[in-house]
């Protein structure tokens, strides 16, 4: 893919393990510019996982199929995991990062946690289908039936072992990337669903203190499917997030842009004060040249 190099760099959209890219639907409507959402390795449109794989190799997978140019680059869950990989060793592929309901740095039981869903999802893929969908989606959520419905029909069709592939290292891919947070060095969000129970707020709080410079922003009653459950609120806190990023890169064009504003505001008030000049200087003489 190429980008031209003087356009807004595009957001590209990395979805979680199990899904593809068309979770990402109702979040691309609230977003502007060039949005490109890709199936990561083994998911999707993308061959199946063949064989066990590690977040190095799904990260360069994706790598080679980016943009030319650096972008904004969006992970969700594994997806996240993989772009902090892609942010930490091709940094100059990417200009801003936001991990969205990203784990980080689980604690023992945390891990074992997982491990336990790993192991269902080994024995009993249907049941791991299930507690899946329960567990994002619980009684009263806001998310339409259809949409349910579509998550299902995603999971549904995935190559088990492929699944599986991908799983592990979304059990495992946390400690991997662990030691390499500190350098990340681009504008980084990690942003979660206050009731997420398996990337919890806790984890995008570490993540923030993790990455340098990085803020956490937690979605008030929002669960793990935040792209989903509350796109409004992520494509809010993405904009935010690339704009202060922007804006912390070019404080020349920032300066300029308040210069640009300021000269448009004494436009205005010219204006104002020419037309008023103008109401008070009207003719002293009618059409017929009679002094009035």
């Amino acid at each position: 893919m190429s980008h031209a190099s003087n356009a807004e760099p595009a957001i590209v959209l990395l979805h979680g393990v199990g899904l593809d890219r068309t979770m990402w639907q109702p979040l691309t409507a609230a977003l502007s510019g060039e949005v490109i959402a890709l199936d990561l390795p083994g998911h999707g449109e993308q061959p199946p996982l063949s064989a066990p794989t590690s977040l190095r190799e799904l990260a360069e997978d994706v790598v080679a199929r980016l943009p030319e140019f650096a972008v904004h680059l969006i992970g969700f869950s594994l997806g996240a995991l993989i772009a902090q990989h892609i942010a930490r060793f091709h940094p100059e592929r990417v200009q801003t990062l936001t991990c969205v309901s990203s784990v980080c740095q689980r604690t023992p039981e945390e891990t074992a946690a997982v491990l336990e869903r790993f192991a269902i999802a080994k024995r009993d893929l249907a049941a791991s289908t299930d507690r899946s969908i329960e567990r994002w989606y619980p009684a009263g959520t806001s998310v339409s039936t259809e949409m349910i419905a579509q998550t299902r029909r995603t999971l549904e069709a995935n190559d088990p072992d492929s699944f599986l592939h991908a799983y592990e290292v979304f059990a495992t891919g946390d400690q991997d990337i662990a030691a390499e947070l500190a350098r990340i060095a681009m504008p980084t969000l990690a942003i979660t669903g206050e009731l997420d129970p398996g990337s919890t707020p806790e984890m995008s709080e570490r993540l923030a203190a993790a990455v340098p410079g990085a803020r956490a922003e937690i979605v008030a009653g929002a669960r793990h499917m935040l792209p989903v459950e509350n796109p409004a609120a992520l494509a809010a806190a993405i904009d935010q997030h690339i704009r202060g990023a922007a804006q912390e890169r070019d404080p020349a064009h920032n300066r300029h842009a308040a210069h640009d504003q300021a000269s448009a505001h004494d436009r205005d008030s010219a204006h104002i004060h020419d037309t008023a000049h103008i109401h008070d200087s009207a003719p002293t003489h009618d059409s017929e040249g009679n002094p009035r």
